[in-house]
C-alpha cells in the first residue's frame, strides 16, 4: 500500500493491483482515514457475510452501515468509541431465501469472531509502528 501527497491535504491511495482511493481531510468529498477504517470494518464483514448468503440467495437488499464515535481520551489522545456495524439485508421470500436469511446472524457472528481481519485486529489492539525511512 502507497500513499502519494498530491497537495495540501491531498492524497492518493495505491494498492499493488493498481486500484486508488482519494485521502484527505474531509474538507471535499476525499475519504478521511476515519472513514476509511469504518469502511474497512464493515466492509471486511460485509463480504464475509455476503459471499456465504450470496450462495443461498441473491439478496434483494444489501446495506452495512457503520459508525463510531471520534473522542479525545483523558491523555488527550483521538481514537475511536462505539463502534457498530449494522446489516440491513432483505432476500426473497420462498425457500432460498428462508435460508440465507436464516444464515445471516450466524454469519455475523462468525465474521466478527474469527473471520474478519479488520475488526479482530482493531479489537485485540495490535501495536502499529511509525518510522522515517533514510
Amino acid at each position: 500500500m502507497e500513499i502519494e501527497r498530491t497537495g495540501a491535504g491531498r492524497y492518493d491511495v495505491r494498492n499493488v493491483r493498481g486500484g486508488t482511493i482519494a485521502l484527505g481531510t474531509g474538507d471535499d468529498d476525499r475519504f478521511t482515514p476515519v472513514e476509511l477504517l469504518l469502511a474497512a470494518l464493515g466492509g471486511c464483514t460485509g463480504i464475509d457475510v455476503d459471499l456465504v448468503a450470496g450462495r443461498r440467495a441473491e439478496p434483494t437488499r444489501f446495506v452495512v452501515r457503520v459508525r463510531g464515535d471520534k473522542v479525545r481520551d483523558e491523555a488527550g489522545a483521538n481514537r475511536m468509541e462505539n463502534l457498530e456495524v449494522e446489516f440491513d439485508v432483505e432476500f426473497a421470500a420462498g425457500a432460498d431465501g428462508d435460508r440465507a436469511r436464516e444464515a445471516v446472524p450466524r454469519l455475523i457472528r462468525q465474521s466478527h469472531d474469527r473471520l474478519c481481519t479488520v475488526s479482530r485486529t482493531v479489537e485485540l489492539g495490535t501495536p502499529v509502528s511509525a518510522f522515517q525511512r533514510s
